[in-house]
């Protein structure tokens, strides 16, 4: 009899937590959700508004960090080192969560200039996540 009652709290755990367990999407989802509520909150040099944007059929986040540089040669230059040192500063603070990298999401982040063109841009993927990690 206990043994019978260990056997069906140990299936109906078991059942509970793979409830529980979220997959992909979910979590694609929540990040977005999570990133653009405490987006108000983002302080980096010349950043002025940043926003996510999910594409859950893609497996795919968009993140946008608008400045207030002009866009010209000279700011352009200056995004491309300043912007991969932030993003490896955010995947650091786990802001970018390595782990959903891991699972397949690709991060497109575009670092706009002050008329929303782009000055610089990274994916970052399974593929360029320990490239960017080394700069």
């Amino acid at each position: 009899m206990i043994k019978t009652i260990a056997h069906f709290s140990f299936a109906i755990i078991m059942v509970l937590m793979l409830i529980s367990c979220k997959n992909t999407k979910q979590k694609l989802q929540e990040y977005v959700a999570t990133y653009n509520s405490t987006a108000a909150s983002f302080k980096a040099e010349n950043v002025t508004l940043t926003t996510a944007r999910g594409y859950i059929n893609d497996n795919k986040i968009e993140l946008r960090f608008e400045t207030n540089l002009e866009q010209n040669a000279s700011n352009k230059l200056k995004a491309t080192t300043s912007f991969s040192k932030l993003l490896k500063e955010m995947i650091n603070k786990d802001q970018i969560p390595a782990a959903l990298v891991k699972e397949g999401v690709q991060f497109d982040t575009y670092f706009l200039a002050d008329d929303n063109t782009v000055l610089s841009k990274e994916i970052i993927s399974n593929e360029t996540i320990s490239e960017l990690m080394k700069e």
